[in-house]
């Protein structure tokens, strides 16, 4: 998530510590070159002008002309440089200072030496070395144009064109050069500190906004953002999964009516900023209404909270309470229940009982162990652990949970079957309790809704962008005095059953996020339970 930090360079060869970033570098180098086209455009048209005339000598008139025409095709030669870097950015600046010192030397030597005044236009290049390459090279440039100077100065006094009493000028000339490279330079590393520490903020701002953006698009709750117009700004990833749509349309109306007509109640009192609304997957969710006030603008900001995973929370408290209630009285209850099956046991065993009273002590025993299953579906309840989720290879997986199913139950090998119809073959779940919810579902199609003219279907496609799986049988179904309380415990239509394994189920399927419900087949008889699964992608910040 973190942005590169901004590549630097150091321009003298001399100087460590002396560095720039590389963007600014290159555009104080353009801005540069700017000038030095102004300048040189003006010294050469100089030569054409009345004013030049005036202020050149007339016997270096060649000369100045030659010389700065040179300084203005270099310039020129410049911009293709920089365009089109056949050389470094160092070689670049040290060789557009160093030709400034150069041409602008022997210009002022044309229009009559250091008395011209023209020795003041060095002190730009120097500052530009002190700003562009900074370090010793500064300094460097700085005893260059002062050396340049001293040379022009003698060479004219040789030439006797020169008056002594400009020598003190020469020497103030120079060590301007030197303090104005000095104070350019400092002013260039403390601009350099001053970039490297707005980038670091600049980095810091950014990688915390993406971090929020992750966390927000990454949580269970899902949250859209709305104007006044119900126009949706932004939502996270997990509101199309709890409002059963594949994509969110671009106002809130589209979404929902109930939803838009929660929110419209709730900017007329906006005391009521709760309502409960049933998702078009049928999962029930809690809606949040509240006011984003800004500077140019009020958004509003609608909270999606599924309820299941309310209920799994409580659940999992209830589950724990129950396991300290079945761990204390387990013990109690087993005793005698064991003292009643061994006294049974050994009364069966009596040679002198008659039918009936063997029938009786058979009750006994069959009594006896499905209250023993009672008590372990109840410990086994109790101890629900936190799941252990992993990406399962869905067909892979099925296809090796039923040749076990099979294997280790003579007589299924005609009974199951497998179907896969779904590119999505992956999910997150935790394995152990995968199998423990198949191996009840599929008892409970063996034992309720076989038939001899078709098999149990076990079937994998997708439904809202989820992997499910459907247990698929062709028997008379649910009787309709039981469907409203299917997932309760102690539930069943069966004398024998302790109506433990489809709420097991399901209290597996909610610590695991996923959805299990049943349906009934269409123009047909049968009926099926389907899992709904969530994909490694789906998976939530739990907040």
């Amino acid at each position: 998530m973190h942005k590169p930090a901004p590549q630097t360079l150091s321009p003298c060869p001399f100087s460590k510590g002396y560095k720039i970033p590389v963007r600014q570098a290159w555009f104080l180098l353009k801005g540069f070159y700017f000038y030095r086209l102004i300048l040189s455009s003006i010294l050469l048209s100089l030569y054409y002008s009345r004013l030049g005339a005036l202020v050149i000598e007339a016997k270096l008139m060649p000369f100045y002309f030659y010389t700065s025409l040179t300084y203005f095709l270099c310039t020129l030669i410049g911009w293709s440089l920089i365009l089109k870097p056949i050389t470094s950015y160092a070689s670049q600046a040290q060789a557009f200072v160093f030709t400034d010192i150069v041409f602008l030397t022997l210009i002022m030597h044309a229009f009559g030496g250091i008395s011209s005044g023209l020795g003041a236009l060095i002190l730009i290049p120097t500052a530009a070395g002190g700003i562009l390459i900074g370090g010793r090279c500064a300094m460097l440039f700085a005893a260059l144009a002062s050396l340049f100077v001293f040379a022009e100065q003698a060479y004219s006094f040789r030439l006797s064109d020169i008056n002594s009493n400009y020598a003190p000028y020469a020497g103030m000339l120079g060590a301007g050069f030197f303090m104005l490279a000095l104070l350019s330079y400092i002013l260039a590393k403390r601009t350099e500190q001053t970039e490297v520490i707005s980038s670091q903020q600049q980095e810091t701002i950014t990688s915390l906004e993406e971090l929020n953006q992750y966390i927000i698009q990454n949580m269970q709750s899902g949250i859209i953002i709305t104007d006044q117009a119900q126009n949706l700004s932004r939502h996270n990833m997990a509101c199309p999964h709890l409002l059963g749509l594949s994509h969110l349309p671009d106002n809130l109306t589209d979404i929902s009516p109930k939803l838009t007509e929660a929110f419209e109640q709730w900017l007329k009192y906006p005391n009521k900023d709760f309502v409960s609304l049933i998702s078009a997957n049928k999962t029930q969710i809690h809606v949040h209404f509240s006011a984003l006030p800004t500077q140019h603008e009020t958004f509003f900001m609608i909270t999606l909270e599924d309820v299941s995973v309310y209920k799994q929370r409580v659940q999992q408290s209830k589950l724990a309470s129950l396991g300290k209630l079945t761990a204390s009285i387990a013990h109690e209850i087993r005793n005698p229940l064991g003292a009643i099956s061994h006294a049974g046991q050994l009364l069966a065993e009596c040679p002198t009982l008659s039918t009936q009273d063997l029938r009786l002590t058979e009750i006994i025993q069959v009594q006896a162990r499905r209250m023993n299953a009672i008590i372990e579906d109840v410990l086994q309840l109790s101890r629900s652990p936190q799941p252990t989720q992993e990406t399962i290879d869905l067909v892979n997986w099925l296809s090796n949970y039923l040749e076990t199913l099979i294997r280790s139950n003579d007589g299924y090998q005609n009974q199951f079957e497998l179907s896969i119809d779904s590119k999505l073959n992956t999910a997150l779940f935790d394995i152990g309790h995968l199998t423990q919810i198949l191996n009840n579902l599929c008892a409970n199609a063996l034992k309720y809704g076989y038939t001899l003219d078709k098999k149990i279907c076990i079937q994998l496609n997708e439904d809202l962008g989820l992997p499910c799986i459907n247990v698929i049988d062709f028997g008379n179904g649910i009787p309709d005095k039981i469907m409203h309380h299917l997932f309760e415990p102690f539930v069943t239509s069966s004398h024998s059953g302790t109506g433990l394994g489809l709420y097991i189920s399901k209290d597996l399927a909610e610590i695991n996020q996923a959805r299990l419900s049943y349906h009934t087949l269409e123009n047909q008889q049968g009926c099926f339970f389907r899992l709904c699964l969530p994909t490694a992608k789906q998976k939530k910040i739990k907040l």
